[in-house]
């Protein structure tokens, strides 16, 4: 049935996906899981998918969504569907659902900025039919009938469960489908806001139709028209009429290629790969017939346990016999409980551990409630760990564990045998990394939450003991479970090199970054009192002169208020009204609106502001105060990006703007504690050496090993000597954004150039540095044949090209060369931290890395050696691997970070 070479002509199901959404929503019952939540829509959804598969079996299927803000119709009329309702609640909670289903089942959405899903549809039409691909479009919606082409394209009613072909549109309305946009550009569509001719209804238009044809033969024979009412409206709204048909038509030329075999339908059931969702939706009808299919005698609603012996132990007698019998080769994957999330502070409540399949142990420590059982002593505790640490001991995130038992106990930095989150991202670092995510992935196994462990309010040393232990001993058991499935799985994936890679790179970093959370980096409270102030009177002043340019006062901060001052209030042009039936006034429509009076600068200069105020100023001020010392801690994320680089929260520090006024005002309030200062070291072009190392293009390599000005190299190339100091930045914009896979169009947009003269720059560049394209090119190539790319390091990111449409694809191209440039900088970065890390401890160094900013690395030294390490660190960075060409940084030094750039 699928993608098979039998004789039948295949199809593609297209669904016109908001649609059927909301046609099931009102087509079914007001049904309701036993948490109140609505799930009338996911139940048609459901049973749609089901049917599909059972009676009327595809090929190719596709859900077409409308892309978010306008489409193209609202430049043609800004009227164009401005006043539609708004949904119900219950079925806004529910599209988010269905639409996340989508994916889960494996299945593929389309959509594309500026169009609608019927935009989406026609397109998918014309090219299947290109290909001789019968097409189902799942949908009653009238607009599609203009598809409609007998024995390639029909419509289908899920709700009715009946085909819609030409003799049933010439049935219904009395015209042909080719005939059903000029029929709509006659009688309007009160619900789109498409005028039509008004005073022409649908009997009149099938007439009209039925004696000229089309709507140029109407006007073409307009003196033939009959009576003389019918003629002057026809003439009088003759621009309505064209501009609505206009509005109706709909675009089939939307995607430069198509390939469907993106589209295949899988060959199992979809469903099944959403059963928990069904299960925690409690769909049992459909569960039930899912049971029936598969052999199962029955659907429950929640998932069988897989099992294993949760032990408890309270005697330090038992506890050390246990530990001291675990082999040296063993591992032990290990994991703590707490009273807090913050390790700096917390307190050890107890830790589990396993060492085979079958069973984990608990010890508790410090539960606190009336009629607590026996407990294990924390001196017996520090023993045990002591223990622990000496094995192959590993856990899930073992930055949070080693971080609490180095603060609890005082322990040395000791290097963890695996960590299990990390191995799952080297698996998959797009994919979630979390155990219980991990533990369904892999194992089909519904954890023990931990919000039906501990109540709301209360932390974990007021749990039954008995619930802890089967709680916890549950993670540890998990967690080593995990470690050789991961393990399993990169052999699989002929990435065991990446065990290899774990070892000497990403198990090393957790300790690094403990390290670097621990240190925190300080804040000056006055600087960023005094820029609070100022900031304050700015906000005060600008709300003062928007309330008078408005004439009244309103919140500045509520979209609705300000939409209503703008558009219906002082009746500025471009209003378009959101589904929620307020104006937008997002960036991009008050950019739009520059000059047009006097209020709009100022509301982006309070927007900015406020941002400032609110996502920095306020919450560091507010961090810094609650430490002794004014410093920050930030948490710093090892498998945050897909691409290896590190990425910080609570708060995130490698946000704050950089290139504004504003921005460098917030990080002159970063300083150094009394007696340090700052160093920054920053790698030069670090990601155009890789391509000039990876590449072996003579030129560029030349370049760099002779140390010229990449840029103004690259702009003589491109311009000529003469023109090249004016057109650095140019250069510099092209030797980037060629980098990343900026295209013609792109390019012309970030420089203010033609599409044409764009072209032309690539073109040349890519004369001048020959090798770099084909590189370029054997990236993009590699990938699709592999399936995915390689860092440095030979960290892979993987793309499902299989099942990619056409932007998706270029989308996939575009980042696999990200990650090939970017991964490989962010490889380099770790190993150059940790080798200085290691030097720092080895030889008790008074320097702390701080922070890792993409390319740069800023350190607190001690003011009467900042020279001499900053220097010396920066020798290390450069030396940290040897490329085609070397390896520079450039030293900033100062008390603050401002000082640093």
């Amino acid at each position: 049935m699928n993608g098979g070479t039998d004789s039948r002509m295949k199809t593609l199901t297209v669904i016109d996906t908001f649609g059927f959404f909301f046609r099931s929503f009102y087509a079914l019952p007001p049904l309701k899981n036993s948490e109140g939540f609505p799930t009338g829509l996911l139940t048609g959804f459901a049973n749609l998918i089901h049917n599909l598969e059972k009676e009327y079996p595809t090929d190719y299927l596709l859900f077409a969504l409308d892309a978010p803000g306008p489409s193209f119709r609202q430049k043609i009329d800004p009227n164009y569907k401005a006043q539609r309702p708004e949904a119900p609640p219950e079925l806004k909670q529910q599209l988010p659902v269905a639409i996340e289903w989508i994916e889960k089942m494996g299945l593929s959405k389309l959509s594309l900025e500026g169009y609608e899903a019927d935009d989406v549809i026609a397109s998918m039409v014309k090219c299947a039919k290109e290909q001789g691909i019968r097409v189902r479009i799942v949908s009653h919606d009238k607009d599609l009938y203009q598809l409609i082409d007998d024995g390639r394209v029909v419509l289908f009613d899920p709700i009715k469960k009946v085909e819609i072909d030409e003799d049933a549109c010439v049935q219904k309305y009395g015209i042909h489908p080719k005939q059903f946009t000029d029929y709509q550009a006659l009688i309007g569509d009160s619900s789109d806001n498409v005028p039509g001719v008004p005073g022409i209804g649908p009997k009149t238009a099938v007439k009209l139709l039925t004696q000229f044809g089309t709507l140029d033969g109407i006007y073409d024979h307009i003196d033939e028209v009959k009576p003389d009412r019918i003629r002057n409206l026809l003439i009088e709204h003759k621009a309505d009429a064209y501009r609505s048909r206009e509005l109706v038509t709909l675009r089939d030329d939307i995607f430069d290629n198509c390939d469907l075999t993106a589209f295949r339908m899988p060959p199992s059931d979809p469903l099944l790969k959403i059963r928990d969702e069904l299960k925690r939706y409690e769909l049992r009808n459909i569960l039930r017939r899912l049971g029936k299919e598969t052999g199962e005698t029955s659907a429950p609603v929640k998932r069988e346990r897989q099992s294993f012996e949760a032990v408890l132990i309270d005697d330090a007698g038992k506890l050390f016999e246990i530990l001291e019998g675990i082999d040296d080769e063993t591992p032990v994957a290990i994991d703590t409980e707490t009273d807090a999330l913050d390790t700096k502070s917390a307190a050890l409540v107890g830790f589990s551990f396993c060492f085979d399949e079958s069973k984990a142990y608990y010890v508790p420590i410090a539960h606190n409630y009336l009629g607590v059982g026996r407990q294990i002593a924390l001196s017996d505790a520090k023993r045990a760990f002591e223990i622990l640490l000496k094995k192959r001991f590993f856990g899930h995130n073992m930055k949070f564990d080693l971080g609490l038992v180095y603060q609890v106990f005082g322990f040395d930095e000791v290097e963890p045998f695996a960590d299990t989150m990390l191995l799952a991202w080297l698996v998959d670092p797009e994919g979630a990394v979390g155990l219980d995510r991990l533990a369904l992935r892999y194992f089909d196994h519904d954890m023990v939450a931990f919000k039906d462990t501990v109540k709301k309010g209360e932390n974990f040393s007021t749990v039954p003991i008995e619930s802890a232990t089967e709680y916890a001993a549950e993670d540890a058991w998990m967690s080593y479970r995990l470690y050789f499935k991961l393990t399993e799985m990169l052999r699989l994936q002929g990435a065991e090199h990446l065990i290899e890679e774990a070892h000497k790179v990403e198990y090393p970093f957790v300790n690094l970054l403990i390290c670097m959370e621990r240190h925190g980096i300080a804040i000056d409270i006055a600087r960023f009192e005094e820029l609070k102030e100022e900031i304050s009177e700015r906000l005060g002043s600008l709300t003062s002169q928007i309330y008078l340019l408005a004439g009244r006062e309103f919140n500045i901060n509520s979209p609705k208020q300000l939409g209503e001052i703008l558009f219906a209030h002082l009746g500025l042009p471009g209003g378009k009204k959101t589904k929620s039936g307020g104006y937008s006034t997002n960036e991009k429509v008050l950019d739009t609106l520059k000059g047009e009076h006097p209020i709009i600068e100022k509301i982006l200069d309070y927007r900015e502001l406020h941002k400032l105020m609110s996502t920095y100023i306020d919450p560091l001020l507010k961090l810094g105060r609650k430490d002794p010392k004014h410093r920050i801690y930030t948490s710093f994320i090892q498998t945050g990006t897909a691409t290896g680089r590190l990425s910080s929260k609570n708060p995130n520090l490698q946000n704050i703007p950089v290139k504004t006024e504003e921005g460098r005002r917030i990080r002159e309030g970063f300083v150094a504690s009394e007696g340090y200062l700052l160093a920054g070291i920053d790698y030069s072009q670090i990601e155009l050496r890789f391509l000039a190392h990876f590449s072996g293009d003579p030129v560029l390599t030349e370049a760099f090993r002779q140390n010229k000005d990449i840029h103004m190299e690259t702009a003589v190339k491109l311009f000529g000597a003469e023109e090249a100091q004016a057109k650095r930045n140019i250069a510099k914009t092209v030797n980037f954004g060629l980098l990343y896979g900026m295209g013609s169009r792109k390019l012309a947009q970030t420089l203010g150039i033609s599409t044409k003269e764009a072209k032309a720059i690539i073109e040349n560049y890519f004369a001048s540095f020959p090798t770099v394209k084909a590189y370029l090119e054997s990236i993009e190539a590699k990938a699709k044949e592999q399936g995915y790319v390689e860092t440095l390091l030979g960290r892979r990111r993987y793309f499902d090209f299989e099942h990619a449409n056409a932007m998706q694809l270029a989308a996939y191209l575009r980042e696999a060369g990200n990650t090939v440039f970017q991964g490989s900088t962010a490889d380099l970065i770790k190993m150059a931290m940790l080798n200085i890390h290691r030097v720092i401890k080895e030889e008790s160094l008074d320097a702390a890395i701080l922070l890792q900013i993409h390319d740069e690395l800023i350190f607190e030294i001690k003011s009467d050696d900042a020279e001499a390490l900053a220097g010396r660190f920066s020798k290390m960075m450069e030396e940290t691997v040897t490329l085609d060409v070397p390896l520079k940084t450039s030293i900033n030094i100062g008390y603050r970070w401002s000082e640093l750039k």
